[in-house]
């Protein structure tokens, strides 16, 4: 929606509408106003008719005012708006009084006995309201916007402030102060930020955000651990140079997070994306298949020096140390395919313009398709090397093998061993960051180019972070802080790591179509229902500890849930119960693991339990059409699929059970949130095991069916006295994912100070 939903001279905000919760509050009172300008007017009406105008008419009314009241309190609270929002306030009503008067049956008057005035009698009156109606309506809901975006850089400033304090202490009683205000400070700039993130309609946008806010995350921690190791060894150069890069990367990413809210051209919006090969391989083929529709419309030369342009971008690729030489002269090889076929074509285009063809000839015809083809072909090799290099890149890091030798180096105090093994890390960090780059050239969107260049970024930082707490460690072995701080900084990396899998997997989701195929599940806590008691849960804190294990185990799920989504593609019969059940389940997993980050729906640890009961519904649910499949199954073929569906019964009802059990206090809470994301966890491991199971029975028996050339093929291979068991239904509930990441977990890490 580029700008507001009308068009009057007089009052048109023209302002564009960045966020879902504007557009969705303005969809109801398009639809009312919608239902009145597009009544056809005739001569006569019924009374049904009329009163039915009339309830709409004063319903926009009523709802305008109640509406415009709000928008007017904003204008008390906020001086600087009282001006602008007191003006759209006021047309605001005044469209919604015209229209009510508009609609009023009782003030139509008839001209003769039998003869009744339409309600429309001043349509061009009612066209014009409206239009002043919505303009005035759209301008309230931006001008109330900009005071969340006010309320955004309000938080932002506390926090710098704060950050600046932080720096500059020099005692650990100061620290403990300062950094208790501070974590408050960076759990409300979380909750804002991450419901401005949900909120933003622009999934570019929310990309930035999303890494912005996942830099803050990680390096509150990191500035805990790095602050205390600074304290603790305040003559130590690389405990300075460690604490010095977090809060400058604080600072940036808190700057990205205002420059995304208000849209400053500053270094950030400008920063434009590298092009990638993606998006050349597809305005290359949009413009040699426009030829089609115009020869004319731009000069031949101009297509070779665009494929010029494309394979050049190929170097990053061709250049690489790390690319094999079969992989470098594939793609060398089709890069001059790719030439060839343009210039097949250029010469067919230029002969069809010397005869002044109209439309694109038969040879022209035949090079367009050929030319697509063959960089249709380029693009498939290159994200072949590309997401092949991240696969095996990932098998190697996860062994860990430079982080485990740095540590143990570093607490011998062996400096030469550090600077040893610190060279391997730097050689996989420079592996890692270019991968990244050829990543982004394949990623398919600009969400995944975003997060690309994030990982590309996050790798290129926590390198010399981790080589820097070692040296740290190896000049002071017996140090728990420096030990700590070290150990924060190898998980961030192996958070990144996690992260960068996770990326392979949705670039390959792009590539293979399945992008934006899943069924979506909206579980949003029903009104009414849950939502006195969401509001007034309270928020608790994870100490580090807990905070680790969350998200690792957040991860796991995330994974999990990928896994069952890849399984659920490949059955033919997409809408098979076992199917249906299996991908909403995936979602609901998937909406735990955006609880251990922040960046779902979800605000509180009641929102989690409610999820966990609904998923251990979901389950059951499932078990049941399990039982109904497995009765179509030989005894040898049904034996593994009952065995595990015995265990998936097991864990929905111990995550039920624990769902619904009631718990007091911080530790109990939080055991709680562990038990479910832990049993959720072997949940969906039961459920990946069962889905390639079924899915072979299922397509063996489809085959035998088809030869047979009967529907009732499947049971007439068991004994038909067999009793078909079925649970009785389930009702399936609604709920959905996690809202903001509780960055106040890491202020339970203030009790490491003690002792250390």
């Amino acid at each position: 929606m580029a700008s507001s939903p009308c068009g009057n001279s007089n009052f048109d905000s023209g302002l564009e509408i960045k966020t879902r919760s504007v557009e969705q509050t303005l969809i109801p009172l398009v639809s009312q106003i919608t239902t009145l300008i597009n009544h056809k007017d005739k001569p006569k009406k019924s009374e049904r008719t009329l009163a039915a105008i009339h309830r709409v008419g004063q319903a926009v009314s009523m709802a305008v005012g109640r509406f415009v009241a709000v928008g007017e309190a904003i204008a008390t609270e906020n001086q600087e708006l009282k001006e602008e929002m007191g003006q759209a306030c006021f047309e605001a009503r005044r469209a919604g009084d015209a229209i009510a008067q508009l609609t009023d049956v009782c003030a139509a008057t008839p001209a003769q006995s039998d003869e009744r005035v339409t309600v429309f009698s001043d349509r061009a009156g009612m066209v014009k309201a409206s239009r002043l109606l919505l303009s005035s309506v759209t301008k309230v809901l931006v001008l109330a916007d900009r005071i969340v975006i006010k309320q955004i850089i309000t938080s932002r400033n506390k926090v710098l402030v704060t950050l600046d304090h932080l720096e500059r202490v020099s005692t650990f009683q100061e620290f403990v102060q300062i950094f208790s205000q501070f974590g408050n400070e960076m759990v409300e700039f979380a909750h804002l930020t991450g419901d401005r993130q949900n909120d933003l309609k622009d999934e570019k946008k929310k990309a930035r955000m999303a890494a912005a806010r996942a830099v803050l995350e990680k390096c509150t921690m990191m500035l805990l651990t790095a602050s205390k190791t600074c304290l603790r060894h305040p003559d130590c150069e690389s405990a300075r140079i460690n604490k010095d890069a977090v809060f400058h990367r604080m600072r940036c990413a808190l700057e990205q997070v205002i420059e995304i809210v208000t849209e400053a051209r500053s270094c950030g919006e400008n920063k434009v994306l590298p092009a990638s090969i993606y998006n050349g391989i597809k305005d290359f083929k949009f413009g040699v298949e426009s030829l089609r529709e115009n020869l004319y419309s731009l000069p031949p030369q101009s297509l070779g020096g665009q494929l010029e342009a494309l394979v050049e971008r190929t170097e990053d690729f061709t250049d690489s140390a790390y690319t094999s030489h079969e992989q470098r002269q594939a793609i060398l090889g089709l890069c001059q395919l790719a030439r060839q076929d343009a210039q097949q074509l250029v010469h067919a285009w230029m002969e069809a313009q010397s005869v002044h063809a109209k439309e694109a000839t038969e040879e022209m015809e035949v090079c367009i398709l050929k030319t697509c083809q063959s960089v249709s072909d380029l693009r498939r090799e290159l994200h072949k090397v590309a997401v092949s290099r991240a696969s095996d890149l990932l098998k190697v890091h996860g062994e860990h093998l430079p982080l485990r030798a740095l540590k143990a180096s570093g607490a011998e105090g062996n400096l030469e061993a550090v600077a040893e093994y610190a060279r391997t890390l730097t050689e996989q960090k420079e592996q890692l960051v270019e991968t990244c780059r050829l990543l982004c050239h394949v990623s398919g969107t600009e969400p995944l180019e975003i997060t690309c260049i994030h990982a590309e970024e996050t790798f290129h930082v926590i390198g010399p972070q981790i080589i820097s707490a070692a040296q740290t460690l190896a000049l002071h072995p017996s140090s728990k802080i420096a030990k700590e701080n070290l150990e924060v900084f190898c998980e961030a990396w192996d958070s990144q790591l996690c992260d960068m899998a996770l990326l392979l997997r949705e670039i390959n989701d792009v590539f293979e179509g399945r992008r934006g195929d899943k069924r979506p599940y909206l579980s949003l806590p029903r009104p009414g229902k849950h939502s006195a008691n969401l509001k007034t849960a309270k928020a608790v804190k994870l100490d580090a500890e807990e905070q680790t294990s969350m998200a690792k185990l957040g991860l796991e799920l995330r994974l999990l849930s990928s896994d069952v989504d890849a399984e659920v593609d490949k059955w033919e019969e997409q809408e098979h119960d076992i199917v249906r059940q299996s991908q909403s389940m995936a979602s609901m997993a998937y909406n735990m693991y955006l609880f251990t980050r922040g960046e779902g729906l979800l605000k509180t640890t009641l929102d989690l339990f409610h999820q966990a009961e609904v998923l251990s519904e979901e389950g059951l649910q499932l078990c049941s059409s399990l039982r109904i499949f497995s009765t179509q199954l030989l005894d040898e073929e049904k034996a593994p699929v009952m065995a595990e569906m015995e265990k998936l019964v097991a864990l929905c009802q111990q995550l039920q059970l624990g769902a619904k059990t009631p718990v007091q206090g911080k530790t109990a809470t939080f055991q709680k949130v562990d038990s479910s994301i832990q049993i959720t966890r072997g949940i969906m491991t039961a459920v990946l095991s069962l889905l390639p199971l079924c899915n072979k029975l299922n397509g063996k028996y489809h085959s035998e069916r088809s030869s047979l050339g009967s529907p009732q093929g499947w049971r007439e291979r068991q004994d038909a006295s067999t009793p078909v068991k079925e649970d009785s239904a389930l009702n399936g509930k609604n709920s959905n994912g996690f809202g903001v990441k509780s960055l106040e977990q890491h202020m339970a890490g203030l009790n490491l100070l003690e002792g250390k």
